[in-house]
This record gives C-alpha cells, sequence and structure tokens, in this order.
C-alpha cells in the first residue's frame, strides 16, 4: 500500500511525534522513508536606508544547514535501529507547505506525515497552518499525528 513515506519535520518536539510514527509504520509495511525539513528563505527588510549585508545572509544559511544536518542525525539513527530504509533532505529557502508537496512529488511517495498542534480558531489563523496547506493541496494521502 505504502512503499515510499515522506516525514516532514521542523525538528521540535511535536514533529517527533510525527517522525516516531512515521517510522514506525515504514517498519511495518517494509516501506521507504525520505525525511524532509524545510527552512523559509532569509527575512529580508529594507527600509530607512537599513539592509542586512551578505555575511548576515551566508550566517543565515550556515546556521539552517547545520540545524538540518542535527535534526537528520538522530533521525537517520533511528531509522538505522528500525531497519528502515531512510534518505534525508534539506529544502532551503522555501515555505514548508510548497516544498513538502513538491519533494512528495519528485520523489513518488505514496504518503505524507507530518505532525499538528491541532490548533482552531484564532490561533491558527494567526498562526497559520502548513499542515491545513499540505493536506488541501496533497493529491497523495496525508497522515496528520498529533
Amino acid at each position: 500500500m505504502y512503499k515510499h513515506i515522506l516525514i516532514a519535520t521542523d525538528g521540535s518536539d511535536l514533529a517527533q511525534k510525527g517522525v516516531d510514527h512515521g517510522l514506525s509504520l515504514a517498519k511495518n509495511l517494509a516501506a521507504k522513508v525520505t525525511v524532509v525539513t524545510v527552512t523559509e528563505p532569509f527575512p529580508v527588510y529594507v527600509g530607512d536606508g537599513w539592509a542586512l549585508g551578505p555575511d548576515e545572509l551566508d550566517r543565515y544559511e550556515a546556521d539552517q544547514r547545520k540545524s538540518a544536518l542535527d535534526i537528520f542525525e538522530s533521525i537517520k539513527a533511528s531509522a538505522d535501529r528500525l531497519g528502515v530504509p531512510c534518505e534525508t533532505l534539506h529544502v532551503p529557502g522555501r515555505r514548508p507547505a510548497e516544498a513538502i508537496l513538491e519533494v512528495s512529488a519528485t520523489k513518488g511517495c505514496s504518503l505524507i506525515v507530518m505532525a499538528s498542534h491541532g490548533r482552531r480558531g484564532l490561533g491558527r489563523l494567526l498562526l497559520g497552518s502548513q499542515t491545513q496547506e499540505v493536506l488541501a493541496g496533497s493529491s497523495i494521502p496525508v497522515l496528520v499525528v498529533r
């Protein structure tokens, strides 16, 4: 049924619930896994004669790469312990929902697993919901873990 599972994570404790669930599901289904983390573009503000230089952008990108590698290190170790084939992918400079949908399509995934806070009402409106965007835009099943 599900042969290639895409697990989306931002490295948070909540996202770890999705990672754990996705890896367990992959083990039980003998599926392979691609784990993706997405870092948004560097926020650039130009106004009142103030602008960030290339050093700040380079430092931001380096920090994001290091953060992604840190996230993947423990996930890869968990996948190896479970015997789950696992590829990791960092997508820099993108909106998370768009990148998750693109990766799921280009990698030929059959399921997306991700966590959600499950916020409702004003909290959801103010914070936005990458999970909601993935659910609305996905052509494959999405498993949301809370």
